[in-house]
């Protein structure tokens, strides 16, 4: 049996049995290790070799979180609060009305979609937004399963569908790798070619908000897992603060788009705080070791992912999971497209990256697209649907472990259960049937 198959759905097994998932991921590399002929020894080494690849991430994270907490202390994440408390109201009544969880639900959701495209933050803004209003959004009995599907949606089809910001280091990745494999491809057919897959994910989002979790669901009101203070404190605001909680965004933003660096960038955020007198720099040490609390989980789970992927590509089957397939499409383009999708979701679901699943695929799918007839744009949308589709659902994507960080402040919301599971059903199924559909009629 396939190695990558055995490994990826070993994974899977055990975190939805809830063991943590970075012993899932570890176990799973490991048996992938030994039924790809790595030998237990070879399998350590690769593994142990792959960890590195990810510390970069791990540290922007710890860096972006440390500035999360920091900003809190300007008084910003207070603000929103309050102005939460307003949109829906001071009165139970109100509070239970269509209307101020509607635009709550916006706010997230539009938040989301500019941390991809219109300021490529990223997961930044998560540890900031979601913890404050977490009380609020307990009181109006909000299902967090759809706020997960809210923030998973706009953290994967904007880079999806738009060509700014992180979409527009995706369609070069897709572009970029296609004309490297041998078929010219143009960066402006991306949108076309990711259209119709992106509005299969808008239909799952639609369902999930408002059929799947639109019923109350009761959550206790509880101190921060981010903290050690035994209930959330009022933090006070100024111009002051808040103007430079301002400026230190828009630093991180400008830093970060310039420099291409989330460490550096969450660095210029902290300086900027620091300097503007909004966070004494004797506290700075306390920040940063804060911050890294935050963002821990999410750092220990991409590092272990980056061993889990690199014993898969060691294991060699990959290629041959691609060529096993091939024997199966026969001259059929409807089961190819099907079958080359299905793969993508298999390796992004071990990889957690839509971004790296990329380059692994395209090498094995442009040959095939050619040779079966496909059109360069059908190709575009098979490989961009195929590196994009396990984003969501996958136990190690910053997709998912991004909105779990935020909503499981309070320790009540599974990252597998409340995370992965929703996602992957709202929005991988419809990725597979309209990224099907637009891979036959392009």
């Amino acid at each position: 049996m396939n190695a990558v198959v055995i490994a990826v759905l070993l994974m899977i097994i055990l975190s939805l049995l809830r063991v943590h998932v970075v012993i899932a991921l570890i176990l799973g590399a490991l048996a992938g290790g030994l039924f790809g002929g790595l030998g237990f020894n070879g399998t350590i080494d690769v593994f142990t070799e792959g960890l590195g690849n990810s510390a970069n991430i791990a540290l922007s994270y710890a860096v972006l979180g440390a500035f999360a907490v920091a900003l809190s202390k300007t008084g910003l994440p207070q603000l929103l609060v309050d102005t939460s408390i307003k949109i829906v109201g001071k009165k139970e009544e109100a509070r239970s009305k269509t209307l101020p969880k509607v635009l709550i639900f916006f706010m997230i959701f539009l938040i989301s979609c500019m941390s991809q495209n219109l300021i490529p933050i990223h997961i930044a803004f998560i540890p900031i937004l979601i913890p404050p209003i977490l009380q609020v959004l307990n009181e109006m009995a909000v299902d967090r399963r759809a706020v997960a599907s809210i923030m998973t949606f706009g953290l994967q089809a904007p880079y999806m569908l738009l060509p700014f910001g992180f979409g527009a280091i995706f369609h070069g990745i897709v572009v970029d790798n296609m004309e490297a494999n041998g078929m010219s491809a143009s960066l402006s057919d991306m949108p076309y070619a990711m259209l119709l897959p992106t509005l299969g994910m808008v239909l799952g989002l639609l369902v999930a908000v408002f059929i799947t979790y639109r019923k109350p669901r009761q959550y206790e009101n509880q101190s921060l897992e981010s903290t050690n203070q035994p209930e959330q404190e009022s933090v006070s605001y100024s111009a002051h603060s808040l103007i430079s909680a301002f400026v230190a965004i828009l630093a991180t933003v400008i830093v970060q788009v310039t420099s291409d660096s989330m460490v550096i960038a969450g660095v210029a955020g902290l300086v900027v705080l620091v300097f503007s007198g909004s966070v004494r720099f004797k506290e700075s040490d306390a920040l940063l070791t804060e911050g890294m609390k935050m963002m821990a989980f999410i750092g220990f789970v991409m590092i272990a992912a980056s061993g889990f992927a690199e014993v898969m590509r060691a294991t060699g089957d990959v290629e041959q999971l691609v060529e096993t397939s091939a024997a199966w499409m026969g001259d059929s383009k409807s089961l190819a497209a099907l079958l080359m999708i299905l793969i993508g979701l298999l390796i992004t679901m071990g990889i957690g990256s839509s971004f790296a699943t990329v380059p692994i695929i395209a090498a094995l799918f442009v040959p095939m697209c050619a040779a079966m007839g496909f059109s360069p744009i059908a190709t575009l949308s098979l490989i961009g649907t195929a590196g994009a589709i396990g984003d969501a659902g996958a136990p190690a994507s910053d997709s998912t472990l991004g909105p779990t960080a935020g909503l499981n402040a309070d320790g009540q919301h599974n990252h597998i259960w409340d995370t992965c599971v929703p996602t992957f059903l709202h929005f991988n199924i419809p990725l597979i049937i309209f990224g099907w559909i637009a891979a036959i009629i392009l």
